[in-house]
């Protein structure tokens, strides 16, 4: 398949050279378009004390995104709540556990997460069952994740921190492009919203997560590149096999070991967890300490930038007074 201009719905990758994205631009020459296609606005303090939910009165938290880790920590501190040195955070992957120390300091056998899905997450959760968990999320109803906690039993408070804007996406013309990107309902919602004939159009869709699928079935809206399969795990490797002209095979919906049948006891369901430990954070030393130096250097380069813009603004003054 020809594919020369994709449009996809999330920010550009702070260094598209290491992205899953950079094969496709240099093995198969794609021009790659990223814009996301909705804003986050965060609810207030005193909006969120309207649920009556308090931080400090649960022992872990759920993290499945960096805005779920933002809003809970600006949250906190509107609300001068001081979370404790106790608290378990449970991320749904490696690099969100490595976003909190943005927040916090890291402490052995305190930050565990998944290999890759959430439902990697459900297995080391499972360890934990005794933990009051909290669960920061976005407005929607119901997600993927929450429908697999649900469905492992887990007892938890859903806590509504932020909401999803739609964008007006009216400066791009489809037919300009080959493949759209999406991977969230929002983003389905956003699309529509500033394209309400987008079913009439002939456009090729990219979806990633079962929820982004079923909200395109929804809305009457044809896929055509599905993700996360099992030839196909990333939305990446999804587009380069549609480009090779390779077969779609069928959508994988990720299932932890522990929600399956435990074939040795017939009719009984094991909800054990993973037979492997919860890796720590910790597990590698070098990549953790050479995060830290990267993040230390852009936090320096921010600084400097503020300052510059300062100093500039300050001589700017300065002038318009000499003029006066």
């Amino acid at each position: 398949m020809k594919v020369k201009k994709i449009l996809v719905s999330q920010p550009e990758p702070a260094d598209l050279e290491k992205s899953p994205y950079k094969n496709l631009v240099t093995k198969y020459n794609v021009d790659i378009t990223f814009f996301k296609f909705f804003e986050v606005v965060g609810l207030t303090a005193s909006e969120f004390r309207k649920s009556r939910i308090h931080l400090t009165e649960y022992t872990a938290v759920i993290f499945n995104s960096k805005n779920s880790v933002d809003h809970f920590f600006r949250l906190a501190k509107e609300l001068r709540e001081v979370i404790p040195d106790t608290m378990k955070y449970f991320c749904s992957s490696e690099a969100i556990a490595h976003y909190l120390q943005n927040y916090i300091q890291y402490r052995k056998r305190k930050i565990f997460f998944g290999n890759q899905y959430f439902a990697d997450l459900i297995e080391v959760l499972s360890k934990h069952r005794d933990e009051k968990f909290l669960f920061p999320c976005s407005d929607e109803k119901q997600t993927e994740y929450t429908k697999m906690l649900d469905k492992a039993k887990f007892k938890y408070t859903k806590a509504t921190m932020y909401t999803s804007v739609p964008r007006d996406l009216k400066q791009f013309n489809l037919k300009n492009y080959d493949v759209i990107c999406l991977f969230s309902p929002i983003g389905v919602r956003s699309l529509l919203q500033s394209f309400p004939d987008l079913a009439n159009e002939q456009v090729t869709i990219a979806a990633f997560g079962t929820s982004t699928h079923a909200a395109l079935k929804a809305a009457g809206i044809k896929l055509t590149i599905a993700a996360p399969t099992k030839a196909s795990p990333s939305m990446a490797m999804a587009i380069e096999n549609y480009i090779n002209g390779k077969g779609q095979d069928e959508a994988v919906i990720s299932r932890p070991s522990s929600l399956k049948k435990d074939t040795s006891h017939k009719g009984t369901t094991s909800i054990s967890g993973a037979t492997k430990k919860p890796k720590s954070v910790f597990a590698n030393k070098a990549k953790y300490k050479q995060l830290q130096e990267e993040r230390k250097a852009q936090a320096a380069a921010r600084r400097a930038e503020r300052q510059a813009a300062k100093e500039a603004q300050i001589r700017a003054m300065a002038e318009k007074a000499n003029i006066e």
